[in-house]
C-alpha cells in the first residue's frame, strides 16, 4: 500500500495544502518518512488525515469559482467502526462547504472495503446540497464496496459512477463529464 500515491497530475493547478481556504493548508509532507497506516501497512506520505484511522484522502482539485473539488479516497471506508462519513463530512465537506464548494466527487477506487452504519450523515449532506444547487457522487469504487453501499441504499444520496479513464481528463473536463452524467440519469454501472 506504500506505494499508492495520491494524482498529482493536477499539481500545476492546486496543491490543498497551499490553499489557505483547506482544512489542509500549510501542512509538510516528507517524502520518505512513513508513518501513516491503515491496520499494518503503510502508506505513502501524502494521503492526509482527517480524523479517522482506516480512511485518508488527498484534495486533488478545489476550484472555488466553478464550485466543485475532486477528492480521492484511500483505506477502508468503515461507518460501522469508525464513524467515517461523520468525520469526512464535519472535517472535510462542511469546511469547503462554507467556501462555497457546492459539487464534489469522490475517487473511490482505492477505498478496499466498505462497512455501513445507517444513512443519517448522507441524508443531511445531500439535503445541504440539495439547497445549495449542488451534488456530490463516487467514482469507481470497487465492485465488493459499490455492492455494500447499494445494499445499504446510500447510493440514493450518493450516486456510484464507474469512469475508469478519470485520470486522463483535465479537472473542468472532469467536473463537466460527471455532471453531465448525472444529468443523463444513467445509473453507474451502465457507465
Amino acid at each position: 500500500m506504500h506505494t499508492l500515491e495520491p494524482f498529482y497530475n493536477w499539481q500545476h493547478v492546486y496543491v490543498s495544502e497551499q490553499d489557505q481556504r483547506s482544512p489542509f493548508y500549510g501542512r509538510v509532507y516528507s517524502e520518505f518518512e512513513f508513518s501513516q497506516t491503515v491496520y499494518n501497512y503503510y502508506i505513502h506520505p501524502l494521503w492526509d488525515e482527517f480524523g479517522s484511522r482506516t480512511l485518508y484522502l488527498k484534495v486533488l482539485i478545489a476550484d472555488y469559482e466553478e464550485c466543485y473539488m475532486v477528492i480521492e479516497l484511500l483505506g477502508e471506508w468503515n461507518d460501522a467502526l469508525e464513524n467515517d462519513i461523520m468525520h469526512l463530512k464535519r472535517e472535510v465537506f462542511e469546511k469547503f462547504m462554507e467556501e462555497g464548494i457546492k459539487y464534489f466527487i469522490l475517487v473511490g477506487e482505492n477505498v478496499f472495503n466498505f462497512h455501513c452504519d445507517g444513512t443519517d450523515y448522507y441524508e443531511e449532506w445531500q439535503e445541504e446540497l440539495t439547497e445549495m444547487g449542488g451534488w456530490a457522487v463516487c467514482l469507481n469504487l470497487s465492485v465488493s464496496s459499490s455492492l455494500e453501499f447499494q445494499q445499504a441504499r446510500l447510493d440514493h444520496f450518493l450516486p456510484l459512477l464507474t469512469l475508469p479513464d478519470w485520470r486522463t481528463y483535465k479537472p473542468f473536463h472532469l467536473f463537466k463529464k460527471v455532471g453531465l452524467l448525472l444529468a443523463s440519469g444513467l445509473p453507474g454501472n451502465e457507465l
